[in-house]
């Protein structure tokens, strides 16, 4: 029956979820049901293709990527696959009619990550968190404002922006292991191996005035099913951006920090006053 195999595989990509990220998932729970389980389905599609650049060293990751990329393709042309995660996120792309050009863009940005180990111009740096990151973001707002094209397109330049504050909290917050690890240095112009505390403080304005934007254009905005949820995210990303704040430049790339699970429940009970007093 293939109800039963499009079940197993939302399973999947929920499981997928809250394997790899305990606080995407929190915040993903938030959400209402009717559209948790389309943004499972486009966590577990990219995780996969950001694992394939990320961690299978020993395997050939070009050939993988490959194989992903075609597979996603043509199952979507056929209208299955047998990868459950590309076929829950086959189902999600055709219900919320979520473009090739956005899928096509973050697959772009997980090649580059194959070959490219440094950005060195504003234009690349922001063409790579487009495709990263911002498409994303567009992906689950498909998802929020369920065809609503009008809807759609007011909240698309904060949808980005959150993308974007997103992925470089992670840059900031990663810096060890993508550039020891990796060889990747994301944030153009500056010397990762002796980054100061200018060059700390100009990425975490970049990072604040996206988050402002974000929220005042987008957050507050957003359909009912889905404030809550993505405030929580957002949240945690503003509590990791804090504690990148108070860390020395000099300790930054010591370290990898995090926000502990009795923190996340805070932010969890505090986010929910603030919603149920309609102050978000």
């Amino acid at each position: 029956m293939k109800k039963l195999f499009d079940e197993v595989s939302y399973s999947c990509s929920k499981l997928v979820t809250q394997k790899y990220s305990t606080s995407f998932s929190l915040a993903t729970r938030m959400l209402a049901p009717k559209v948790r389980v389309a943004i499972y389905n486009i966590y577990g599609f990219v995780r996969f293709a950001d694992e394939i650049v990320d961690s299978f060293h020993q395997y050939n990751k070009e050939e993988l990527l490959t194989k992903f990329e075609k597979d996603y393709y043509s199952s979507k042309k056929e209208g299955i696959s047998l990868n459950p995660i590309l076929n829950s996120f086959i189902h999600t792309v055709n219900t919320y009619n979520i473009s090739d050009n956005l899928v096509g863009a973050f697959l772009k940005s997980m090649r580059a990550d194959l070959y490219k180990t440094e950005y060195t111009t504003e234009e690349e740096y922001k063409e790579y968190i487009y495709g990263s990151a911002d498409v994303v973001g567009l992906m689950c707002l498909k998802v929020f404002v369920n065809g609503n094209e009008k809807r759609y397109n007011e909240l698309k330049d904060a949808a980005m922006r959150l993308g974007s504050a997103f992925q470089k909290v992670n840059f900031l917050r990663d810096l060890k292991d993508d550039y020891e690890v990796l060889n990747r240095s994301y944030f153009p112009n500056v010397n990762l191996e002796k980054l100061n505390d200018a060059s700390k403080e100009m990425i975490i304005e970049e990072i604040e005035e996206d988050f402002d934007y974000a929220f005042k254009n987008g957050i507050l905005k957003l359909p009912v099913e889905a404030k809550f949820g993505v405030f929580i995210a957002y949240r945690y990303y503003k509590k990791l951006l804090k504690k990148l704040k108070a860390t020395p430049s000099s300790k930054i790339m010591d370290t990898r920090i995090r926000i502990s699970n009795p923190m996340k429940i805070n932010l969890l009970a505090r986010s929910y006053v603030k919603y149920k007093l309609k102050l978000i």
